[in-house]
């Protein structure tokens, strides 16, 4: 498996992983008749624009996909948020969204000098992937509650969480060679 730069050309398989995890409750904040043509394409080229995109390819395919981007505003300059993984249903617990954040953090530093802070927001139900982004770093910042509506109609809610870069905590350190 490699994790390399997303290119235009990997839109199908960028679009096939979403449509997957979309279908699968509370695997992305989007539903699967939410995942569009439009959506993708609008996050591939923001993460183009402003930001990171990275994709997990294995034989041939794409596997997961990891992107971030900048928010916009001056003040903001030093974020890097809208920050989605999407890994196939089939391939999660296998390490592959640990590699793309590994990935993520080392272009941060290569590319991103300027940045010292990336967020995300993560469902209170979805226990791993918080384990997840606590093992990588991130804290979690907050709980906003009643913010999501699943599928049975319950309420939850959305946890916001970043990681911060000190000069305690490089990147660097964490990926050893990835």
């Amino acid at each position: 498996m490699i994790i390399r730069d997303a290119r235009p050309e990997d839109y199908p398989g960028i679009r096939l992983i979403y449509d997957a995890v979309a279908r699968n409750p509370g695997g992305l904040a989007r539903a699967d008749n939410e995942i569009s043509d439009a959506y993708i394409q609008g996050f591939m080229q923001s993460s183009k624009d402003h930001g990171i995109e990275f994709v997990a390819e294995a034989d041939g395919r794409i596997v997961g996909e990891l992107h971030a981007f900048k928010l916009g505003l001056s003040v903001f300059d030093h974020v890097l948020g809208n920050l989605t993984v999407a890994v196939h249903p089939a391939l999660q617990g296998l390490g592959i969204g640990r590699k793309l954040f590994l990935r993520l953090f080392e272009s941060i530093e290569d590319r991103f000098p300027e940045v010292s802070r990336v967020e995300l927001i993560v469902r209170e139900s979805n226990a791993r992937a918080i384990h997840l982004y606590e093992t990588l770093g991130f804290a979690i910042e907050g709980r906003m509650q009643g913010r999501i509506c699943g599928p049975s109609g319950a309420y939850e809610a959305d946890i916001p969480m970043a990681w911060l870069r000190t000069q305690n905590h490089s990147p660097r350190s964490e990926i050893g060679g990835v």
